[in-house]
């Protein structure tokens, strides 16, 4: 039987690979580089969300197995992450 936090985590990474190809099919059917460009830049919102709730479901199922010391890095690597994905 599947961990459901491993579960919910991959159902999450399932969904977002879909609506990436879901995307691609839609740039294809537009064909119009700045209706494509719309659809792209719609991505880069889905992207982080994703990332950030599997990391969130994740450390959720290990934050009986962490020491705050490990936990305190594992938030400190997310948010440099995040300042990497997010800065402009």
């Amino acid at each position: 039987m599947l961990n459901k936090i491993v579960l919910s985590m991959a159902t999450l990474r399932l969904v977002s690979g879909s609506l990436e190809i879901i995307a691609a099919i839609i740039m294809l059917r537009l064909n119009q580089i700045d209706k494509a460009l719309v659809v792209n830049s719609s991505l880069a919102l889905v992207g982080p969300i994703i990332l950030i709730s599997t990391t969130t479901i994740g450390l959720v199922g290990l934050s009986d197995k962490l020491s705050l010391d490990k936990f305190i890095w594992v938030l400190a690597g997310i948010t440099c992450l995040m300042v990497g994905i997010l800065k402009k």
